[in-house]
C-alpha cells in the first residue's frame, strides 16, 4: 500500500488531465485530419490556402512579440516594487491585480468605450478643442491604432498574471544573496540583473510559458476593437466553427494553434533552462 499511495494521490490529477484534456485533444485531431470519414488533409490545405489564414497568424506573433515583452518588464518593475514595499504591501498588491477580475471581453469593451467614436478619449480631445469633429481610431482605414488599441488593452489585462507568479518568486529569494552583493559594493541595478534575476528564472520561466500561450489565443479583446479587421488565429477558429460551420478547418486551427503553443514552450525551456541544482 506505501508503495501505491504516490500513484492513487495523482489518480484525480491524471484522470482529470485525460478527461479534459488528452480526450479532447484526441476528438480534435481526429477532426483535423480527416473529412468525411476519410483521412485527408484537405482541412489543413483548405486553411492554409483562406486568404486570412497569412493575416491571421502574423497578426497573432507580432501581438504576442509585442505585447510580451512589454508585460514581462512591466511585471518585472510591478513585482519589484510590491517586494520592496514595507508598509502597504498588500494594499498595492491589490490594486495592481484588479485587472485579473475582468474577464477578456470586458476589458476589450472597456478600451472601446474609451476609443470610439462617442467614447472618452474623443470627448477629452475635444473638450481640450484640439479636434472639432470625432476621429474614427478603430476604423479599417487605421489598421495600425486598431493594433495599439489592442496591445494597451492587453497589455493593461493581462500583465498582473505575470506579476504575481514573479511576486511569489521574488519572495523565495533569500535576501541574504542581496545584501552579500550590497556589502561587496554591486549598486541596485547590479543585484537585480546579477542576483535576483538568476535566482528568478524558474518563476520567469513559468510565467513567460504562460503568458505566451494565453497571448496565442487572444479572441475577445480582438473581437470588441477590431472586429473582423483584425484578424488572429482564434479568432478564424471561431469564425470556421460557428459561422461557416466547418468544423475540420476550425480543427486545422486549433491544431495549429497548439503547434505554435508547444513550439514556443520549448524555446522558452530551452532558453531560461533551470539547472538541476537550482531546482533543489
Amino acid at each position: 500500500m506505501p508503495r501505491a499511495m504516490p500513484y492513487l494521490l495523482l489518480l484525480p490529477a491524471t484522470l482529470f488531465l485525460a478527461v479534459f484534456f488528452l480526450y479532447p485533444f484526441v476528438l480534435v485531431a481526429i477532426e483535423a485530419a480527416s473529412r468525411d470519414g476519410a483521412w485527408t488533409g484537405e482541412n489543413f490545405q483548405r486553411m492554409a490556402t483562406h486568404w486570412k489564414f497569412v493575416p491571421a497568424l502574423r497578426n497573432t506573433i507580432v501581438l504576442a512579440a509585442v505585447v510580451v515583452p512589454i508585460q514581462l518588464a512591466l511585471a518585472l518593475a510591478m513585482a519589484s516594487i510590491v517586494s520592496a514595499s514595507e508598509t502597504g504591501r498588500s494594499t498595492i498588491l491589490y490594486i495592481f491585480a484588479i485587472p485579473l477580475g475582468i474577464s477578456d471581453l470586458a476589458a476589450g469593451l472597456i478600451w472601446l468605450a474609451i476609443f470610439e467614436q462617442s467614447g472618452f478619449l474623443n470627448s477629452a480631445l475635444a473638450g481640450f478643442g484640439v479636434i472639432e469633429r470625432p476621429i474614427l481610431f478603430l476604423g479599417y482605414q487605421n489598421p495600425l491604432m486598431i493594433f495599439l488599441a489592442i496591445v494597451l488593452a492587453e497589455v493593461w489585462r493581462a500583465t498582473a498574471i505575470m506579476m504575481v507568479i514573479l511576486v511569489a518568486g521574488l519572495g523565495l529569494i533569500p535576501k541574504e544573496y542581496s545584501e552579500a552583493a550590497q556589502v561587496f559594493g554591486a549598486s541596485r541595478w547590479q543585484r537585480f540583473v546579477k542576483v535576483t534575476l538568476p535566482l528568478l528564472r524558474p518563476s520567469l520561466q513559468t510565467a513567460l510559458i504562460l503568458r505566451v500561450i494565453l497571448a496565442f489565443e487572444v479572441f475577445a479583446v480582438v473581437v470588441a476593437l477590431g472586429g473582423t479587421n483584425f484578424p488572429v488565429l482564434m479568432g478564424e477558429t471561431f469564425e470556421w466553427q460557428f459561422t461557416l460551420q466547418d468544423r475540420g478547418v476550425a480543427a486545422a486551427y486549433a491544431m495549429v494553434i497548439l503547434a505554435i503553443s508547444i513550439a514556443f514552450t520549448l524555446l522558452i525551456l530551452r532558453l531560461l533552462h533551470v539547472p538541476k541544482e537550482a531546482r533543489t
